[in-house]
């Protein structure tokens, strides 16, 4: 009993000490918000026929759905052009902000606003990677994901070095100032009743939550309410992680053993007939070379399933597990390019990125910071062009010519 008792205490010390997995949780972040960035911006001329008020799932017909089945979308609020021109730019704000990771807490929030508004509104448009990201958008809410490769980070490792050198740092104004505006608007649709008593519970929630972290956070740094509200959003962040893991793999194992009751997929001859289908040949010549070889269209059709169905069985392993992984990121780069479905398979490669070795993801992170400054700064441009010998416009001291680059993977205090 008391090995037992140890065993428990020390699982219960690894889930609330620490958020675990930052850097598989960041790569998350970034995929999902890069993908759905990309997607708006490609989608961007024909915004109005897919999501607004040009599309051919009309307005009465969102509004009798959402009122069925109790989905959350803000552009049933109104059928103005000008109101789903705002909700449409504040997608694409929260999604670039939140895959530079500005502010992670509230950005993951606002980037589910505009992920389950738009999705919500006009429901059949989509191509199986809208499902993925219409539910990593809610579970990225409960993540602190801006651990590592944000600007929040950096911004945190900023205050903590200008501390540390004994500097005295200004309050933060943009944090509150967000707070106070988001709490104002979250006020007026409480008024207006737009929303139902659940999700109104929810942003509530959330709101105060945040507000409770800053207060916290900046009046007490240390002691038992700090300490508190880390346990608390440790649990939370690493249940979110779980629940990422989990639904990660619960599409593959219900893809692959639906697979395998297919005819098709049995014979070997599933992966012949998309490739002669118009709409998934973006390249038909490249379909055309690829299916005219039985060999391999029966064995890339036998592997799909067989990698499928194996992956959850294998999670445990790490080695059969990496190369599962790297197997199924192949694949869905080709579909991208054969089927021509980029964002279904962007959406599939962040939510596989959430099993990437922590060592692999750390030598990513490097290489990318050794690239980046290797690219010529702004201000060492600036001091080439200077006339002044030595390279030194007057009144700049020589330690000013490169600032820091990259982004730290110290704690986020947002």
């Amino acid at each position: 009993m008391g090995r037992l008792a140890a065993a428990i205490g020390r699982g219960i010390a690894r889930v609330t000490d620490r958020p675990l997995g930052p850097y598989q949780t960041a790569v998350v972040r970034i995929g999902f918000a890069g993908t759905w960035l990309l997607f708006l911006l490609r989608e961007f001329p024909h915004r109005h026929e897919m999501y607004g008020p040009d599309g051919p799932w009309s307005w009465d017909l969102a509004q009798e759905l959402v009122a069925g089945n109790d989905a959350f979308t803000v552009l049933i609020w109104s059928d103005s052009s000008v109101w789903f021109e705002a909700v449409y730019g504040l997608a694409v704000l929260a999604a670039a902000l939140l895959l530079l990771g500005w502010r992670t807490r509230t950005m993951s929030v606002l980037f589910m606003v505009g992920v389950l508004s738009l999705q919500n509104r006009s429901v059949f448009m989509g191509d199986g990677g809208d499902n993925v990201i219409h539910l990593m958008a809610i579970y990225l809410v409960f993540t602190r994901c801006g651990q590592v490769w944000s600007l929040d980070a950096r911004r945190a490792r900023s205050v903590r070095e200008a501390r540390a050198r004994g500097r005295r740092i200004g309050p933060d104004r943009v944090g509150p100032a967000l707070w106070a505006v988001l709490g104002f608007a979250l006020l007026l649709v409480s008024l207006a009743g737009w929303l139902g008593a659940g999700w109104l519970g929810f942003f509530w929630g959330m709101w105060a939550v945040q507000g409770l972290w800053w207060l916290v956070g900046h009046r007490a740094r240390s002691g038992e309410p700090r300490i508190l509200l880390d346990l608390i959003a440790n649990l939370a962040h690493n249940a979110a992680l779980l629940v990422i893991m989990v639904e990660t793999c619960l599409i593959y194992a219900t893809a692959g053993w639906y697979k395998i009751q297919g005819t098709r997929w049995q014979d070997g001859t599933a992966v012949h007939y998309p490739l002669h289908l118009d709409y998934f040949s973006p390249w038909p010549a490249l379909s055309e070379l690829l299916s005219s070889h039985g060999t391999l269209v029966m064995l890339v059709t036998y592997g799909t399933v067989v990698v499928q169905v194996a992956f959850p069985f294998t999670v445990f392993n790490r080695r059969v597990k990496n190369v599962l992984l790297a197997l199924m990121i192949t694949e869905h780069a080709v579909i991208a390019v054969v089927l021509g479905l980029p964002f279904f398979s962007l959406a599939m490669i962040a939510a596989d990125a959430v099993f990437l070795p922590t060592s692999f993801l750390r030598r990513l992170g490097r290489g990318a910071a050794r690239a980046r400054g290797r690219l010529p700064s702004r201000r060492s441009r600036w001091n080439h062009r200077s006339p002044v010998p030595g390279g030194r416009q007057p009144g700049v001291p020589e330690a000013a010519g490169h600032p820091h680059v990259g982004f730290t993977h110290e704690r986020s205090g947002t």
